[in-house]
């Protein structure tokens, strides 16, 4: 029987979330929307392109949760999207709401489930969701680091014209402008970055990474970015439903590693399908070990502004 897979929201992130799903075969997807005739629009839509793209899953749009019933994963990306100007901590107080609301909907229905949580300000958003649900916190999950470490990797191949099949790259901390990307953990085919391009180039590159949601938003202006972060829950949720135990940089709720408790962080975790695994510690110079500190401190800041 193919596993059952919910996407809360039908925008452009979770309608593209529910497309790399299905299309991976990764089981069957209900897209759940409160807006009536989006989520039936688009499920129907893709529907309607498996002949083409040759997938066998079923898709089913809609505005009831009660379809979700039995899902293995509940993937939640219901929200606002940033606009111009603002930041992911702007969207705080709405997004709680409907965060809150869509999972104390969803949780009760699919007790079993895994939580990926894609909604920005996505760390505090995990841990909202962790809350409300009452599951077991590595059975919730941030996107953040997945999509922060991509973009990391996008624009080393960039600057550098090599595969980005060849990067490897590891971004740590919370998903916003406190993230910590790591130079000497990132990696061309094995040969750290720092070899490979002068210091005020991997500092432009970290910058970069660090405002890649806020550069896509200018350049949109009426919305933000789908492709990049879709992919990404693609990518754990590929991981945990085949059990793959890829490590992966994911938000996770540290109980002490790291120097930190009771706060959702992006670290290397090992994904499959017991969920979060494990996660994999690695050694922090005393510079790194301070910008994931305060990174760690303003989503506390954040988990404190919930109410939760």
């Amino acid at each position: 029987m193919r596993k059952k897979i919910t996407v809360i929201g039908a925008g452009n992130v979770g309608a593209t979330t529910a497309q790399k799903v299905i299309e991976m075969r990764l089981g069957d997807v209900v897209l759940v929307d409160v807006v009536e005739g989006v989520p039936q629009g688009k499920g129907l839509d893709l529907t309607e392109s498996a002949p083409v793209v040759g997938f066998n899953g079923h898709i089913t749009g809609t505005n009831s949760y009660e379809e979700t019933k039995g899902s293995d994963l509940i993937i939640i990306t219901a929200g606002l999207a940033r606009k111009p100007g603002m930041s992911r901590d702007d969207l705080l107080a709405a997004n709680v709401k409907i965060v809150a609301d869509v999972t104390r909907a969803v949780a009760p229905l699919s007790p079993d489930a895994t939580i990926i949580v894609v909604t920005n300000p996505m760390d505090v958003m995990a841990y909202v969701a962790a809350q409300v649900s009452g599951f077991q916190k590595d059975r919730v999950i941030g996107m953040g680091g997945v999509l922060d470490s991509a973009r990391f990797r996008a624009f080393i191949a960039m600057e550098l014209g090599v595969s980005v099949e060849n990067t490897h790259a590891f971004v740590l901390g919370g998903h916003g402008d406190a993230m910590v990307p790591l130079p000497r953990y990132s990696t061309v085919s094995g040969i750290p970055i720092t070899e490979l391009m002068s210091k005020e180039r991997v500092n432009a590159l970290v910058e970069r990474t660090r405002s890649g949601g806020a550069e896509i938003v200018a350049l949109l202006k009426t919305g933000s970015a789908y492709y990049a972060p879709a992919a990404s829950a693609a990518q754990m949720a590929q991981a945990i439903l085949m059990d793959e135990k890829k490590i992966l940089p994911c938000s996770v709720y540290l109980t002490g590693q790291y120097g930190q408790s009771g706060v959702y962080a992006g670290v290397p975790v090992k994904l499959g399908a017991g969920c979060a695994e494990q996660v994999i510690e690695i050694k922090l110079a005393p510079d790194e070990q301070a910008a994931f500190d305060a990174s760690c401190e303003a989503v506390k800041k954040g988990q404190a502004a919930t109410g939760f």
